[in-house]
């Protein structure tokens, strides 16, 4: 049985022309409903966690006698759908103690102010991330953030990949590490830190390097995701590795970077083009005057480097978790020293492709 409750979060208000607004408006999650009987409101006032669907639907009735009938109940349905109304009976979990519940109560509040789609629990989001794997290709600027954001989220089980050991220089922007570690391998290193920031966590190594698509595949067997954030070997091999990889597996990949101030995010998977089919797009929408975007560069500081992993660890934990319904097959980033330039690149699969062909989803501009 159903109690509903709006979320604290999306809190509604009546307009001045008797609408009613519910939803982070700020973040453009919010929805304006007309409201010529005053149902709405009604309704909404009534949803505090303390009655049933059933009580809901019978209140609105008597309070707004003027609705025709049956009215009243498919208001209250419509509303449950909405994803701004929550089951104020469903705020438990089978699969998370009481420690885990309060650990991530912060990420629940979050989940549950983003997400707009209808949950089972109240604890959904989370439960999923406990029972997800992610492989993390590299541990160095971009994987460190990413992959301590995935970890202080909650996923249940991180695998880091990475040869290299420690240097003098990493230490501007690799968060995991400090002088005490110079010359250890940065994988075995991050696990340790990774550990004792969640112990709840799964953290494994291995301190080596992938030197063939083969090696990936086997890699990533058993793994939900991966964040890719090496930047060895160079050039598109290692992403040609990555999106066949992923596509044979049938699992989603994030990739990001960072080139100067700009910083990118690339996120694919099924349903939508691989990054060869989006930098091809790119390359022929800029006619070869200058290079598309891509996932890693030269240059970095330490905020461009968390900037960078933080959103991977965002996008692996949107792609988890069914947070939003964007399609795959895009790359976005930010110009930090330009506040107004922002990149938003699509382009649909290319029918010849070997890796997505005409699997695609829309093409979007």
């Amino acid at each position: 049985m159903q109690y509903p409750r709006v979320k604290p979060e999306h809190r509604p208000y009546r307009l001045e022309n008797g609408s009613v607004r519910i939803g982070g408006g700020v973040c453009g999650i919010a929805a304006e409903i007309r409201d010529p009987h005053g149902a709405v409101w009604a309704a909404l006032e009534l949803m505090d966690g303390g009655r049933t669907v059933a009580m809901v639907a019978e209140r609105v009735e008597a309070h707004c006698p003027q609705l025709p009938p049956g009215a009243a109940a498919r208001l209250v349905a419509d509303l449950m759908t909405s994803g701004y109304i929550e089951d104020f009976g469903a705020d438990d979990s089978v699969l998370l103690t009481e420690g885990e519940r309060n650990r991530y109560r912060r990420n629940q509040a979050f989940f549950r102010y983003a997400d707009l789609t209808p949950r089972s629990s109240a604890w959904e989001q989370q439960e999923l991330l406990k029972q997800a794997g992610v492989l993390v290709l590299g541990a160095g600027g971009t994987g460190s953030h990413a992959a301590w954001g995935l970890v202080a989220a909650g996923v249940g089980r991180v695998h880091l990949l990475d040869h290299d050991r420690i240097e003098l220089s990493n230490l501007t922007r690799q968060i995991l590490y400090s002088e005490a570690d110079l010359g250890r391998h940065k994988a075995e290193v991050a696990a340790e830190r990774l550990r004792s920031v969640n112990s709840e966590v799964d953290v494994t190594f291995g301190a080596q390097y992938v030197a063939s698509e083969a090696e990936l595949l086997a890699a990533l067997e058993g793994y939900d995701a991966l964040a890719l954030c090496a930047d060895e070997p160079h050039g598109e091999t290692l992403r040609f590795w990555t999106a066949s990889a992923c596509a044979s597996l049938g699992i989603p990949w994030v990739g990001g970077g960072y080139q100067g101030p700009l910083v990118t995010v690339g996120v694919f998977g099924p349903g939508g083009p691989c990054i060869q089919c989006l930098a091809r797009g790119e390359e022929d929408r800029l006619g070869g005057d200058e290079p598309a975007p891509y996932l890693g560069g030269a240059g970095s500081i330490a905020p461009t480097a968390g900037i960078s992993g933080q959103l991977v660890a965002y996008e692996v934990i949107r792609l988890l978790t069914g947070l939003s319904s964007v399609p795959v097959g895009y790359l976005r980033g930010v110009n930090l020293v330009a506040p107004d330039h922002h990149v938003l690149v699509r382009h649909p699969a290319r029918p010849d492709c070997s890796i997505c062909g005409d699997r695609s989803g829309e093409h979007h501009d």
